[in-house]
């Protein structure tokens, strides 16, 4: 079983919901609420991660990109954990349990009333299988021509964010393409790290990322770019959610702005990369990023529903007079 959960990288589960959190929390922070939309999106949404994981350790595996010269743990059919065949089997089985979750999502937001939005959340679904799956995949697999960025950015930035409140709210709120991009830069961000670390054995092996492309400084001008873009949508957003959407515009939230605590983390994390000297020392930072994107994610969603805002003050409140009492 160890070698399994190894093999699903659960470090990266976090990360991949973070859009989820933030579209399904903006979207219930009105008087509609779907908690098993967002359960059922958070499932789907793990299970592609799951695939796309899976995917990643059997085409790298098979391809010999995974080998001695690559930095970080070693994958499991390189390490010889796992066989190629019982990888392809393992995939299957994800692959059809995340299908299934994504068509009972589907069911549960549309419920036969929306044909047509189920037609198109349908062939999201399949497409992004197929990507988790062609990702290293095959015989001309997109990650091995740099197009994995896109990928990223586009599933786990706007459709995960935008898509997840489109099926609560049955419309588009445009503000949310603020987070939806931030989100997507911050998950890019963790892959162009992870592209910077393995940039030497990914080239010996034909793997041509835009890290491989474009050369290391270029991937470091990126990343800053990436990171920093993200840092400003977010409190962008922060601000035009305070004035426009929460239960108090006419106050200034400070609930609202809790997140930017956690943007000492990726303060450090860029200071990190712009020091570095030797790619293959960054691979700590793999987990940072992700990490400061779940807090940053999870605090933002939460500041969203009126009684987070309403209830946490109070108990902030609470606690310091009880604080107050015992030395007075």
């Amino acid at each position: 079983m160890r070698r399994w959960i190894e093999a699903a990288r659960v470090r990266t589960l976090p990360l991949s919901v973070s859009g989820i959190l933030v579209g399904s929390f903006f979207a219930m922070s009105g008087p509609e609420k779907n908690w098993k939309v967002l359960l059922l999106a958070l499932s789907t949404t793990i299970g592609l991660q799951i695939l796309s994981n899976f995917a990643n350790d059997y085409g790298d595996g098979v391809k010999g990109t995974d080998n001695d010269d690559r930095v970080g743990p070693k994958r499991a059919i390189q390490s010889g954990a796992i066989t190629p065949e019982s990888m392809k089997f393992a995939m299957f089985i994800t692959g059809f349990l995340t299908l299934v979750s994504a068509m009972s999502l589907i069911y549960v937001s549309f419920k036969g009333k929306y044909l047509w939005y189920s037609i198109l959340f349908f062939v999201l679904g399949i497409l992004a299988i197929a990507s988790a799956i062609r990702y290293t995949i095959g015989k001309n697999p997109y990650g091995y021509r740099g197009y994995g960025d896109v990928f990223v950015f586009i599933f786990f930035g706007f459709v995960s964010t935008i898509g997840i409140s489109f099926m609560i709210l049955k419309e588009i709120e445009p503000v949310l393409f603020l987070p939806a991009t931030a989100i997507g830069f911050l998950s890019v961000g963790v892959l162009n790290l992870n592209n910077m670390r393995d940039a030497l054995s990914d080239e010996k092996s034909g793997k041509n990322t835009l890290v491989v492309q474009n050369g290391i400084e270029w991937a470091r001008k990126y990343h800053f770019f990436l990171i920093i873009s993200a840092m400003v949508l977010l409190l962008v957003f922060a601000v035009l959610f305070d004035w426009y959407f929460d239960a108090d515009p006419e106050q200034f939230n400070i609930d609202n702005y809790f997140f930017l605590i956690f943007y000492i983390l990726l303060f450090k994390h860029v200071n990190v990369v712009k020091n570095n000297t030797n790619s293959k020392l960054l691979d700590p930072e793999l987990k940072k990023v992700a990490i400061a994107t779940f807090l940053i994610s999870l605090t933002i969603s939460l500041q969203m529903i009126y009684l987070f805002s309403d209830y946490g003050l109070y108990l902030l409140e609470l606690t310091l007079d009880k604080v107050q009492n015992l030395f007075s």
